[in-house]
């Protein structure tokens, strides 16, 4: 294991592993929470059309998918927000026209060949040195946000009736959370590619809301569920030289169905006990 240290691009994608799971553990928590997967799932897939028009544009592909992806998060927010029995369509037209979209500005881009499956797959082994402080820049603004917020996100999250009542924001944070989401999303394609971004951002938060009492627990948990899940698949796929990001989905997910499959065994033993 400590001998990839050795190698410049492993220890990138080390830290960035580490500063991408610290964020997923965090937002993937209030994700997890507020039940707003499918908006993460069409957020994630419809930053590929701002990558699309960073390269016809010839930006920086990350500040494309960011721009583009809290645009979307807002009209995805708003939407959800003004006409919640017509949330699911749109949002799943948001989701196709937005993938539709950036294939079309990559094949208009002149002379540029660009790797699909970087995308698509992510591309961990690849993070440049000066990524990693962009992602630190956004762990550390998520962290002071989500901590001077806290209060008004947890009732907000468990109690949204009482949130208004008592005078939180509940629509302001709300967008908030999802611009954060997509800003986020965008540090997760970059490892395991917008395919496989929700489930990294899901897992960790899934497992570990049923091992801890509080939201903030909850978060430290899937923070930490996260690195482990991240830095093993990254060292299983570099001894059988395997794509990265898809090993770490396989190692969360393997830890989901055994996470399972523990719940029914405990509750069929449960079962027993009471007859």
């Amino acid at each position: 294991m400590w001998e990839i240290l050795h190698l410049e691009f492993m220890r990138n994608a080390v830290l960035a592993g580490i500063l991408v799971s610290l964020c997923c553990g965090i937002i993937g928590s209030l994700v997890v929470v507020n039940r707003i997967v499918f908006i993460s799932g069409g957020i994630a897939h419809a930053a590929y059309g701002g990558i699309g028009l960073a390269f016809l544009l010839g930006i920086s592909p990350t500040l494309g998918a960011a721009g583009f992806a809290v645009v979307v998060a807002l009209v995805m927010g708003l939407v959800s927000m003004r006409a919640k029995y017509r949330a699911d369509t749109i949002i799943g037209v948001l989701w196709a026209v937005g993938m539709a979209l950036g294939v079309v500005l990559i094949d208009l881009t002149p002379g540029y060949n660009v790797d699909l499956m970087s995308y698509l797959f992510g591309s961990i082994l690849a993070v440049p040195s000066h990524e990693l402080w962009y992602m630190l820049g956004l762990l550390s603004a998520v962290f002071l946000l989500i901590v001077f917020f806290y209060k008004e996100y947890l009732a907000l999250s468990y109690d949204e009736e009482f949130a208004v009542i008592v005078g939180v924001p509940v629509r302001t944070l709300y967008l908030l959370l999802l611009c954060m989401t997509a800003l986020c999303v965008v540090m997760v394609i970059r490892l395991v590619g917008l395919i496989l971004v929700i489930a990294l951002m899901t897992i960790p938060p899934y497992i570990a809301e049923k091992y801890t009492r509080s939201l903030g627990r909850m978060m430290c948990v899937a923070s930490l569920l996260g690195v482990v899940f991240t830095l093993t698949g990254l060292w299983l796929s570099y001894l059988l030289d395997l794509t990265s990001g898809a090993m770490i989905i396989l190692v969360a997910g393997v830890a989901f169905f055994a996470s399972a499959a523990g719940d029914a065994f405990g509750a069929k033993r449960s079962g027993r006990g009471e007859l």
